[in-house]
This record gives C-alpha cells, sequence and structure tokens, in this order.
C-alpha cells in the first residue's frame, strides 16, 4: 500500500475521482473510491475559517467523512495577525464556526512547532510545522479550492504546507526560507516564484513525514478569488463545480485549475476573475515545482462517480 501512496513518477497517469454533488454523502463516497482507508489516529485538514469569512468548508459538509474515520480536525495558527494568530482568539473563531461543539480539535501548534526535513533544499532548508503533527497516523487533507491573495488559488498543495505549518514556519514558506520570524515576514516577500516552491517543498515534506499516509481532497464551492484566511472575501463569481479526490496531490489542484480554466463562463457564472488571481500570481508554478520535485504527476485521467 505505501508503494501505491509514494511512488508516484513524472511518468505515471494518476487518478483523479470527481463528482458533480456537493453533499456529505458524496464527500464519504468520494473518499471509499479512494480504495485506502485511513486508520490510526486521523486528522483531518482544513482551514477553519477567519472571522469574517462565510466560504470556508461547514462543519454540517464535512461531518459524516470526519465520522467515518474518527477523524480529529487539526489546523495551525497563521502569520498575518487576524483572528487566527492568536492561540485564544483562533480558539475563539473556531467555537464561533461550530466546529468544537461537533468535533474534536487540535491547534497543533498551540504548544510548540517542530522541523521536519524537506526533500527539495532549494529555499528552505527544513519545514516548521506544529508539534502535534507526531501524534497522527494518517492525514485526511480536506481542502476548500479557490483563489488566494499571495498563491494565487488555495488547494491541497497549499493545505499541505502553509496549512500545517506553524506560525513561524509561514513565516519560512512566505519569504523562501530567508527568515522565520513573523515580524520580519513582511519585509521580505519579493521572492514570488521562491515562495511558491518552497510550498511544494513544504507540502512534500509533510507527505513524506506521514510516510505517503495522506489522502488529498478539494471540495469546489465558494470560489472566490480570496481564500478563507480573508476576513474580507470577495463574493464568489464562479458557480459551484464538485469534488474532486486523488492520492496524487499533483494531479488533484492540476485538474481543480484545469477545470476552472476551460470552464465556459455564462452570466452569474464567471471563472474569469479566479483565472486573472491564479495568473498573476503565477500561481500554476506551484504545480509544475511539486511535480519537479516528484511529489505527484500532471498527467492525470478523470474518473467521474
Amino acid at each position: 500500500m505505501l508503494a501505491v501512496l509514494s511512488a508516484i513518477t513524472a511518468n505515471a497517469q494518476s487518478v483523479v475521482y470527481f463528482t458533480r454533488d456537493i453533499s456529505p454523502e458524496s464527500l464519504v463516497k468520494i473518499y471509499k473510491a479512494l480504495g485506502v482507508k485511513a486508520t490510526g489516529r486521523v486528522a483531518v485538514k482544513i482551514s477553519t475559517g477567519e472571522a469574517g469569512n462565510n466560504h470556508y468548508l461547514k462543519p454540517t459538509l464535512i461531518r459524516n467523512l470526519v465520522d467515518e474515520v474518527n477523524g480529529t480536525i487539526v489546523e495551525c495558527c497563521t502569520a498575518y495577525g487576524g483572528s487566527r494568530q492568536d492561540v485564544s482568539k483562533h480558539w475563539q473563531t473556531i467555537h464561533e464556526h461550530g466546529f468544537d461543539s461537533i468535533f474534536a480539535v487540535d491547534i497543533m501548534d498551540e504548544y510548540g512547532q517542530m522541523r521536519i526535513p524537506v526533500k527539495d533544499r532549494t529555499h528552505i532548508k527544513y519545514d516548521i510545522v506544529g508539534e502535534h503533527l507526531a501524534n497522527y497516523d494518517w492525514m485526511i487533507n480536506l481542502a476548500h479550492f479557490k483563489g488566494h491573495a499571495m498563491g494565487g488559488y488555495g488547494g491541497v498543495l497549499k493545505n499541505a504546507s502553509i496549512g500545517v505549518a506553524s506560525t513561524a514556519g509561514k513565516a519560512n514558506i512566505h519569504t523562501a526560507g530567508y527568515t522565520d520570524d513573523v515580524n520580519q515576514l513582511w519585509n521580505h516577500i519579493d521572492d514570488q516564484d521562491g515562495f511558491l516552491e518552497s510550498m511544494a517543498a513544504a507540502a512534500q515534506a509533510v507527505h513524506n513525514y506521514m510516510r505517503g499516509h495522506v489522502l488529498y481532497i478539494n471540495v469546489m464551492n465558494n470560489m472566490s478569488v480570496d481564500c478563507d484566511c480573508d476576513g474580507s472575501p470577495d463574493a464568489p463569481e464562479l458557480k459551484d463545480m464538485g469534488i474532486m479526490a486523488s492520492l496524487d496531490p499533483v494531479a488533484l489542484d492540476w485538474a481543480c485549475v484545469q477545470m476552472v480554466m476551460h470552464h465556459k463562463a455564462a452570466p452569474g457564472d464567471d471563472n474569469a476573475p479566479l483565472i486573472e488571481r491564479i495568473n498573476s500570481r503565477h500561481g500554476t508554478h506551484t504545480i509544475d515545482w511539486a511535480e519537479h520535485i516528484g511529489l505527484g504527476s500532471k498527467n492525470y485521467v478523470i474518473v467521474e462517480l
């Protein structure tokens, strides 16, 4: 089984499962379609959403899947102020968004952080993650696919990299390894491609640390040009598309981007703003670099459920 999860090569054709139905039942269905069972202590990595943002994946949507795997919702603190950099405010936001009343929730860097090795040391020499990552046997990377102010788009690669990184880890990735001091972060964000490549390297570091015990799911709803980390996001102009899942994060994010790019726009269903956001930030470079360093393959086939 480990060989299936980790031996994805650039020449392989990765399977991406797709359903147009966005529902609790379909999340469980697409998880089961992957054919690999998450067992033991299962972390379900999501974004619990910034205060003021209503686009995050709702507890009612993900509940059946989390129950299916007896999972714990995991998060880490942010690096930009707001409602989730401070631990107490983060817990308040988690509560206001309804997560801790339904699930076990773990802010993985609440009490500390740890360094894990990276295979690609072009920029970052290690990845700094919440120390509680060590407590889990499996991870379901459950991402909300949408735009992102700095990365162009946010999917499973971002959810594994920035999402699992501690506050210091986020600074390390955003500055392409220049500093892990969050107080210096915004003075050293001029290397855009370095940032994107660092995200890919960090996503690979988490995948390898988990020994390939990661399942990847993107939910394509509420696709604003802004991330769930934005407290005042633009309204989505693109209609919901469905759910995609794969064992290969590169194939999955690429399939989602391709679906957005090739969508036929109509009144009230406009993909142009999200395309502009992705292109203006060179967002697909994260996917290209992730393939380059061996995390997965852009060569995929879609299996519709």
